[in-house]
């Protein structure tokens, strides 16, 4: 076991960072010798289809704080993935920390649809008063899967026809509702047989990586997008559609922009073809993007809107917001609900959410985003230009994606080198997760709370490293 320095080589500001935003400390190469014993002793006990296990991968993670994760070794890190997108405000955020606490010791768990807890009405009301929907009703829920259940479900009880649009790239979680509407071959195969056969895919608008199938469309490539969906419809099978579900910016997609103006023509095309809007916000939705919901940045109104992640930013809670029209479809209960589960509404999730939202506003994170995501998209696309193996750079707010290739003509995704980069990463104490369909996209979403020092030093760091792979490339 040999120690790191202290410093990495990324070059900070003299003034000293705040707890929360604290620097890389790496004390040991990481996975340290405590995280290997822990990867051991997961081996025995989990389903090894859960977690990747390899020599130098993962840590395990023991405390975190704003920025800054710690794992079982003490090493310290820049976590530019705020786990998954959950933690906007920060880790370990101390309002909502001290809202779980506040809760838990009072009431941890309730009746949620037969007794409810205070909390959960104090939730649902904090959700109606920052929606953008009409007179909005909201479903709880625990997982960002199942309030796409809930959608799908409502959509259906709404027009009584069982088709949906889905889209490729699209991914909207992995249970059978959900996994239906997403789009990947390694999620899906296994389980094939059992899903929905009323799902029809459309094309989505990759500008980077655009769909043969839209080859031959409008010059446009939202415009030829558009025409795709048109074209489903017109089929026997689109005659059953009665939704759309659709990520305003995809995330696990690989971070995927799409043209200006698509989403505006796709809420039209719902209205004139009377269809439900799903925007499936999970990952985007609550700030990351640089307002509240993506889809506001074209100024759209769904019918529904999925939420999750960030909503407690701690805590598993999601929700799926519908307007009152639709909403309605679902029978008032008779004591028995259609769709409902034993944690629906937990007090202290609720708590969490409550306080979430309240520091999102508090603290303008939707606008941080905004204005801290330009400065730092800028660095992150002249990084891009000087290097080779990027052959995209894009994103919005503090959602970001590089696009790593083999060669840029032919735009060959390089999933090898994305592996390559996350793990020279990992070294210095900066964690990274790989995105898009092939695993070549190193996909970024930091605390919106995240300092402009290190925002900076994360472009630093990411130019520093596709350097070093692009020597160990040419010397290979």
């Amino acid at each position: 076991m040999t120690p790191l320095p202290a410093a990495t080589s990324v070059r900070f500001a003299m003034s000293q960072p705040a707890e929360s935003n604290q620097p890389p400390r790496i004390r040991v190469r990481p996975p340290g010798p405590v995280s290997s014993r822990l990867a051991r002793r997961l081996t025995g006990v989990e389903s090894r289809n859960v977690t990747f296990i390899a020599e130098d991968f993962p840590i395990f993670w023991e405390k975190a704080r704003g920025s800054n994760v710690w794992d079982a070794d003490g090493n310290r890190y820049v976590d530019l993935t705020a786990g998954f997108g959950v933690a906007v405000a920060g880790h370990r955020n101390r309002r909502i920390v001290s809202a779980i606490r506040r809760q838990i010791a009072r009431l941890p768990h309730g009746m949620g649809d037969v007794h409810p807890p205070t909390a959960k009405v104090r939730l649902l009301e904090t959700i109606a008063g920052l929606s953008p929907l009409q007179d909005t009703r909201t479903v709880l829920t625990s997982s960002g899967a199942e309030a796409v259940e809930v959608a799908l479900k409502t959509a259906i009880l709404h027009t009584g026809r069982p088709g949906t649009i889905a889209f490729s790239g699209a991914y909207h979680g992995l249970t059978f509702g959900a996994l239906a509407v997403t789009d990947r071959a390694l999620f899906r195969a296994p389980f094939e047989q059992q899903l929905s056969p009323h799902v029809l895919r459309a094309p989505y608008p990759h500008p980077y990586r655009p769909p043969e199938a839209l080859v031959g469309l409008s010059a446009d490539l939202g415009d030829a997008a558009l025409e795709a969906v048109h074209g489903l419809l017109d089929t026997a099978a689109g005659a059953k559609v009665g939704a759309i579900i659709i990520e305003p910016i995809q995330g696990r997609g690989g971070d995927v922009v799409p043209p200006p103006g698509f989403l505006a023509g796709l809420c039209s095309l719902c209205r004139e073809r009377d269809l439900v809007l799903i925007a499936d916000e999970i990952y985007t939705g609550l700030g990351r993007t640089g307002s509240l919901f993506a889809f506001q940045a074209e100024s759209v109104t769904p019918d529904i809107v999925c939420v999750g992640k960030a909503l407690s930013g701690s805590l598993p809670i999601s929700a799926c917001l519908g307007t009152a029209e639709v909403m309605q479809a679902w029978p008032a209960s008779d004591g028995e609900a259609v769709h409902t589960s034993t944690f629906l509404g937990n007090p202290t999730a609720c708590a969490a959410a409550v306080a979430s939202l309240k520091e999102i506003q508090r603290r303008d994170l939707a606008g941080r985003a905004r204005r801290e995501g330009r400065r730092w998209l800028v660095g992150l696309a002249e990084l891009g230009e000087r290097h080779e193996a990027v052959g995209d750079v894009r994103g919005r707010g503090l959602m970001a994606g590089l696009d790593l290739v083999g060669d840029r003509e032919t735009r060959q995704p390089d999933a090898d080198l994305a592996g390559r980069v996350i793990r020279k990463a990992l070294r210095r104490g900066w964690i990274l997760l790989p995105g898009g369909p092939a695993g070549n996209v190193i996909s970024l979403s930091p605390p919106l709370t995240i300092s402009r020092e290190l925002l900076d030093a994360s472009v630093e760091m990411l130019d520093e490293i596709l350097g070093e792979v692009a020597t160990d490339r040419h010397s290979a």
